[in-house]
Formats: C-alpha cells, structure tokens, sequence
C-alpha cells in the first residue's frame, strides 16, 4: 500500500506532456497547405439578383397595397403581365376570376404555358370550372397569394418560359415591398 501511494505522488509531481488542443504553440500540422486562393475565406463571392440578360423580360420590382413595379414602370390596381406588355385586369378580388377573365391569356400566340395568379394576401381557391377550361387549352395555372406569385414569375421568366401573371396587390401588409429586400 505504501508503494502504491509513493508511485501515485510520483506520477502527479511529474510534468504532464498531454496539454489540452488550446494551449499549444504551434500550429496543428494539415496533410496540405492552403494558399489564399484556394481558401474560401480569402475568395469573394458576388451575388446578382435576377440579373436581367434580356431587356425585353418582364420582372416584377417590388409591390404594395396599390400595385406593382414591373420593369421600373408602376401599375396601378390590378394588372395582366404578359410576354411583352402590361394591361389593367378588371377584377376586384379573386371572387371576380372567371374563364373569362382570363381569356386574354389563352389567346395569345404563341401560346403560354402557364400562368400565376396572385389573389392578394392569401392564397385563395379559384372555381374548378376555370381551372378545367385553361388545362383543356393547354395552359396551367399556378394560384399563390401575391407575394409568392411575384417571386414565381420572376423565377419563371428568368429560366426564358413563356409565363403570364395575373395578380390582385394584396390589401394589407406592409406598405412598400421590394422582392430584393424579400429575397435577402
């Protein structure tokens, strides 16, 4: 027993060779070197925007309770964006969404593949008899509530489809949104 103690007082008056990762003075070896362009922290990252390649492509700026900047140009109420041009659409709410109303989509040529309807605020379900009449016509129609129906034909048209949207602003909410601020 009293070996044992003399070996134990022994091995704690003996300086320690383990020292924690922390208190080392030399840096830890890699099985290679880094050099700064090869180190992610050294390279800069850029980032665009739907950076607009085309200047004829619609993209839709920013929106409010008002209506929407599409290409830098305001459109109050609600609006149609078609390919190449912007019209009024005469709806109140998406209550007023008829095969009617969106008849100026399937005829045009050539034809689109799919529309984006934003019902305001909220996403809200369009008759089925109006969605059976555009699949029949060929086109498909995707209903989110505004904001996301900005951010979808921005997207839709940036890959070069042949996308339409027809969008009510949303009522409430804030008073100015930009989809770059969104995006961030």
């Amino acid at each position: 027993m009293a070996a044992a103690l003399a070996l134990r007082g022994l091995y704690r008056a003996r300086p320690t060779l383990c020292r924690p990762l922390t208190e080392l003075h030399w840096p830890p070896r890699r099985g290679h070197r880094l050099t700064p362009a090869d180190d992610e922290l050294y390279q800069r990252t850029s980032i665009s925007l739907l950076q607009r390649e085309s200047p004829n492509v619609m993209y839709i700026d920013s929106y409010n309770i008002r209506g929407f900047t599409v290409n830098g140009n305001r459109v109050h109420g609600p609006c149609a964006l078609l390919p190449h041009s912007v019209v009024q659409w005469n709806v109140g709410s998406h209550q007023d969404i008829t095969e009617e109303s969106l008849s100026l989509f399937w005829m045009l040529e050539p034809p689109i593949e799919i529309i984006v309807v934003g019902t305001g605020d909220r996403t809200e379900r369009l008759p089925p008899e109006v969605l059976r009449g555009m699949r029949q016509r060929g086109i498909a129609v995707e209903v989110q509530d505004t904001p996301n129906a900005c951010a979808t034909f921005n997207f839709l048209c940036h890959e070069g489809r042949a996308t339409g949207a027809a969008l009510i602003p949303p009522p409430g909410g804030a008073a100015h949104t930009s989809l770059a601020q969104a995006a961030e």
